[in-house]
């Protein structure tokens, strides 16, 4: 099966950036940061990016575009005979099903929210009441299911990339607009000063675990998905460059939905402490009290859409590759087989507030969205771009600090220099490993 290749630099920061680009940052990142603590959060967040994102994706993208495969067979084709590294191609794969588990649920939500603002139906909007009606929360995902994989069935170029452009502008179109209307409502000086100055006494052990895993989680980093699309381009750009640029686009958009949230929140008297519900019902309260609210709520939730969608593509683009792989099927048969299984597995979330709620895995009031959350986020996510890592610096049992650099370095852009060793080779694993466990100790499980 002859490789295919994106059309543009421009694609594949956009397709990069779009897969990192969604939920994470346009809902998980603002009610994590509400309940950490506000700027403290923002700062240690984006110290991780540095610290521990940025390296771990270039290793990401250096495997993929070596490799030329998707994560199933990416492994096969780097490490030495007899070694056992591509066991996590196999893990990361159904790492990737485990995200669509409940982030495809989570999109249908927010294009419920979408719709009902758009065509005036506001006023009983209820979170609670939403995420309980079963009808709803499958019938939302097969919209956004079906939409994913029918444009998976075409070609790269012509479907996932030109789409993936097109919504990429339009979110950060929206994303400005909105940025400037909630910075003219009143007292939105409150939530900036919440969110941007950052109150170094709620820095603890918690907030710091809280942060890495939320990088890891907005950069889809650990699971194959950078790597699938590090093996779609050429070597005209160096990695370390382009995982910047990529990295840069996705903070902005973190960083404004914050902008855009905060202040809006504070202005109304808005619990910012909301947990996953902020996005819905506090947003949604926002919108109703405002002037114009139907509008802007329609506005806001089409930015969130779009943000959402992008990495509901990108990840399923790579679940779609790895079965191709497994099986040779063309882009019709395995979109077609590979939604129906997202679509199946979703389900659990759809219905965990509902048909479901008896499976409570961490304690009551908990549900499906937090075990595929816990699988994914606390563990697959870290675990993965540790294993990634450690392959790239070993030079007897992986595939060696002098490939991986040779990789990474080839093209134009920023290099990785000798000096930076010591933070690919101690540092990342050590942190990873240490926050791992730390996070797992302090996991609240009741």
């Amino acid at each position: 099966m002859e490789r295919e290749r994106l059309g543009s630099r421009l694609g594949f920061i956009f397709l990069s950036a779009g897969c990192a680009i969604g939920c994470g940052n346009v809902w998980k990142f603002p009610w994590m940061t509400g309940q950490n603590g506000g700027g403290a959060f923002v700062l240690v967040y984006i110290i991780c990016l540095v610290l521990l994102g940025l390296p771990a994706m270039t290793v990401e993208f250096a495997i993929g575009r070596a490799s030329q495969a998707s994560p199933v067979k990416m492994y096969q084709k780097l490490e030495k005979p007899g070694q056992k590294w591509h066991w996590h191609g196999i893990l990361a794969l159904i790492g990737n099903f485990c995200l669509m588990a409940f982030y495809t649920v989570v999109t249908g939500w927010i294009v419920y929210y979408f719709v009902s603002f758009l065509i005036g139906k506001t006023s009983n909007l209820d979170f609670g009441g939403m995420i309980s009606n079963p009808g709803l929360n499958v019938g939302y995902l097969a919209i956004v299911v079906v939409l994913a994989f029918a444009l998976l069935s075409f070609e790269l170029q012509s479907g996932l990339e030109r789409v993936t452009k097109i919504m990429m502008v339009l979110l950060l179109l929206l994303m400005l607009v909105l940025a400037v209307r909630s910075f003219t409502l009143e007292n939105a000086a409150e939530g900036l000063r919440f969110y941007l100055l950052p109150d170094f006494s709620k820095i603890t052990f918690g907030v710091v675990v809280a942060a890495m895993n939320q990088a890891f989680f907005t950069l889809s980093i650990g699971i194959g998905s950078m790597a699938i699309f590090g093996s779609y381009i050429g070597k005209e750009r160096s990695l370390m460059g382009e995982s910047v640029n990529v990295i840069l686009l996705d903070t902005f958009v973190a960083l404004m939905a914050g902008l855009i949230i905060f202040p809006a929140c504070t202005s109304l008297g808005l619990e910012v402490t909301a947990g996953p519900a902020l996005l819905f019902n506090t947003m949604g309260g926002v919108f109703n009290s405002m002037a114009g609210g139907r509008v802007w709520g329609a506005i806001f939730f089409l930015f969130m859409t779009f943000a959402a969608f992008s990495t509901v593509l990108a990840v399923c683009e790579n679940i779609l590759a790895c079965v191709r792989e497994l099986t040779g099927w063309d882009r019709k048969k395995g979109s077609i087989v590979t939604g129906i299984i997202v679509f199946v597995t979703a389900l659990t979330t759809a219905l965990g507030y509902s048909v479901l709620s008896g499976f409570q895995p961490f304690a009551p009031g908990s549900a499906w969205l937090d075990f595929w959350d816990f699988i994914v986020s606390t563990n697959l996510l870290p675990i993965g771009a540790l294993i990634m890592t450690l392959f790239c610096v070993s030079d007897r049992f992986g595939w060696g600090w002098e490939n991986f650099k040779a990789e990474a370095n080839a093209g134009k852009g920023m290099k990785i220099q000798d000096w930076m060793k010591p933070i690919f080779k101690f540092v990342v694993p050590v942190v990873v490993i240490a926050l791992y466990i730390i996070g797992l100790k302090e996991f609240q499980w009741r």
